[in-house]
């Protein structure tokens, strides 16, 4: 019988969801172990169930609009704090019975599993493209601008033109249909896999520069003020993906 095994094997048995008649059966086992095992159990299993739901509750706004717009697309942004580096805009059309429950605002995942996500999503995306402003657009056209350009060139990159955009807390500039979101990361799945996708490759490109300029700490910061950052900016200098319109920045100048 189950309870019978040794509690490294019901250990591993309790990994995996298990039918309610194996719960029955090490019910009854009054080893402390197996008793703390399926309290454990019940936690991660409650755990599941509420993200599963709050997976559901971020597919209403998508659900309500899919029967009159079929092509829905989510646009997010990453990158509008920090001194260095480019906004990344994201714009992900899902397919309608898109089913990663894992995707919730890219802040809320752990880098790993943002890597998973980003990578399963793009699998299964009917259509995903990015916008980028660099530094040196961010401080011609201003921070709030230059990425609403960037969200428009999302937009206009896609394989399949949308029906309706779900935008957090922004306006894209295009003839569209819109809704602005705010935290809409958090109240939409699609704009929840712009996100995404967005932050990963933004994190990318910051690693990326942080061997093209060490002493800065990109790779660790992704551009934000730290005080690694901003100790770089005093012994090194300003670099050709510093914002020159951001205070600090100008400070180093």
């Amino acid at each position: 019988m189950t309870s019978k095994q040794s509690i490294a094997t019901i250990k591993a048995l309790l990994a995996e969801p298990v039918a309610q008649a194996v719960l029955t059966e090490l019910a009854l086992d009054d080893r402390s172990g197996v008793q703390k095992l399926l309290v454990q159990y019940a936690k991660r299993q409650a755990k599941l169930v509420a993200q599963q739901a709050a997976f559901e509750e971020r597919r209403q706004m998508e659900l309500a609009l899919w029967p009159d717009y079929p092509l829905v697309a989510g646009i997010d942004e990453v990158g509008r704090g920090p001194l260095a580096g480019p906004v990344v805009t994201a714009a992900v059309i899902l397919p309608h019975d898109f089913d990663l429950w894992q995707v919730n605002d890219s802040k809320q995942l752990s880098f790993k599993l943002k890597q998973t996500l980003y990578r399963q999503i793009m699998d299964c995306a009917i259509s995903v493209s990015i916008g980028i402003a660099d530094s040196q657009r961010i401080d011609t056209e201003n921070i709030y601008h230059a990425t609403e350009l960037a969200m428009g060139e999302a937009v206009d990159g896609l394989e399949q033109r949308p029906d309706y955009l779900l935008v957090d807390a922004m306006t894209v500039p295009t003839d569209i249909p819109q809704e602005k979101l705010i935290k809409g990361d958090a109240r939409s799945v699609s704009i929840a896999s712009a996100s995404i996708v967005a932050k990963v490759i933004r994190d990318q490109l910051m690693i990326n520069y942080d061997q093209q300029y060490p002493g800065y700490d990109f790779a660790n910061n992704m551009g934000y003020g730290t005080a690694k950052h901003l100790a770089g900016l005093a012994e090194l200098g300003v670099t050709p993906i510093h914002r020159r319109s951001f205070s600090p920045v100008q400070n180093a100048l």
